[in-house]
C-alpha cells in the first residue's frame, strides 16, 4: 500500500500543489515573469507525472485523485488572482481603459460555475445510482488545454503591455469552451452511465 502513496507521480502532484501558493505571492508582488516560470514549471510537473506513471507502472489510486484536484486548483486559483485589481500594476488601473486586465470577472464566473456544476452534478449521480467511473471527455480535455493556454497568454501581456490587444479573444475563448463542455458534460455522462448499464446487463 505505501508503494502505491509513495511514488514518483505523486511526489510531483504534491510539488505542483506547493507551487500554488509561490505562483500566487509572485502574481501578488507584480512579479508575472516568475509567475510565468512557476506555471510554466507546475504544467511540466503535470505532464512527468503521467508519463512516469504509465512508463514505470506507478499508477495509483491515490493519484488518480490528486492530479486532476492539483489541475484545477491552480488553474481556478490562477483565474481568481488575476481577476483582482490589486495584482495588476497600479499606473494602468487609474487609466480610463486598463488595457483589458484584470481578467473579467464573468470568465472566472464561467470556469468556476463549470467546475461546481460537474462536481456537483457527478457527486449527485454517485449518491443516486452509486456510479463512480467519470472520466473527462474529450471537449473537456480541450477546455482544460484552452485554459492553461489563456493563463500563459495573460502573464505574457501582463510582463508585455503592447502585447494586450489579443486578450479580449482569449477571454470570448475560454468563456465558450467553459460554457460548451459544462453542457457537453451532462450527455458526456448519460453515456457513461448508459455505457455502464449496458456492461452490467451483459455480464449478468
Amino acid at each position: 500500500m505505501a508503494s502505491r502513496i509513495v511514488t514518483l507521480p505523486n511526489a510531483l502532484t504534491v510539488v505542483r500543489m506547493v507551487l500554488i501558493p509561490v505562483f500566487v505571492s509572485a502574481l501578488y508582488y507584480q512579479r508575472f515573469g516568475w509567475a510565468l516560470s512557476i506555471f510554466v514549471l507546475a504544467g511540466v510537473t503535470d505532464g512527468l507525472d503521467g508519463l512516469f506513471a504509465r512508463k514505470f507502472n506507478q499508477g495509483s489510486q491515490l493519484g488518480q485523485i490528486l492530479d486532476p484536484i492539483a489541475d484545477k486548483l491552480l488553474l481556478v486559483t490562477s483565474f481568481i488572482t488575476l481577476s483582482l485589481p490589486s495584482v495588476m500594476e497600479p499606473s494602468a488601473l487609474v487609466q480610463p481603459h486598463p488595457r483589458h486586465l484584470p481578467v473579467p470577472f464573468w470568465v472566472t464566473a464561467a470556469v468556476i460555475s463549470r467546475d461546481i456544476f460537474i462536481i456537483v452534478g457527478a457527486a449527485a449521480i454517485n449518491i443516486v445510482t452509486g456510479f463512480r467511473g467519470f472520466r473527462p471527455s474529450r471537449l473537456g480535455k480541450i477546455n482544460t488545454f484552452v485554459q492553461i493556454t489563456a493563463i500563459v497568454l495573460i502573464l505574457v501581456a501582463a510582463s508585455f503591455p503592447p502585447l494586450r490587444g489579443y486578450l479580449p479573444t482569449v477571454y470570448t475563448t475560454v468563456f465558450s469552451f467553459a460554457i460548451l463542455s459544462g453542457t457537453h458534460y451532462v450527455f458526456w455522462a448519460t453515456r457513461l452511465l448508459n455505457e455502464d448499464r449496458a456492461q452490467r446487463d451483459t455480464s449478468s
